[in-house]
């Protein structure tokens, strides 16, 4: 098995390609890293290969933040231009700008 090389970086602001929502990546992991009762939960027809990066996301629907976790091949760049308004989101960046965000100084929060 070989790892790929994240298309998305920490930071980015992301949309998933099947369902309504949105997010910034806060951590990537190089292959899936979830349980395997997480991994069952997913419908099998939309059910993501694990040797692909997943993604943490600060997430945001119309109704609600949370916390998503999901596959490379489920996500394209946001380019709504729109602030995420996860509040974690400002504990851990600054921004937008320039159509992502960018860390805090780890100093600073």
């Amino acid at each position: 098995m070989s790892i790929r090389t994240a298309k998305y970086a920490i930071g980015q602001i992301v949309r998933h390609r099947v369902y309504p929502f949105r997010g910034v990546v806060f951590d990537v992991d190089p292959v899936f890293a979830n349980t395997e009762e997480w991994w069952l939960s997913i419908p099998e027809e939309l059910r993501p290969s694990k040797d692909q990066p997943f993604y943490h996301l600060y997430a945001e629907n119309d109704e609600t933040t949370y916390v998503a976790y999901v596959s490379e091949q489920n996500l394209l760049p946001d380019e709504s231009g729109q602030p995420i308004s996860h509040p974690d989101v400002p504990r851990y960046f600054k921004g937008p700008a320039d159509g992502r965000y960018h860390l805090r100084n780890p100093a600073t929060h």
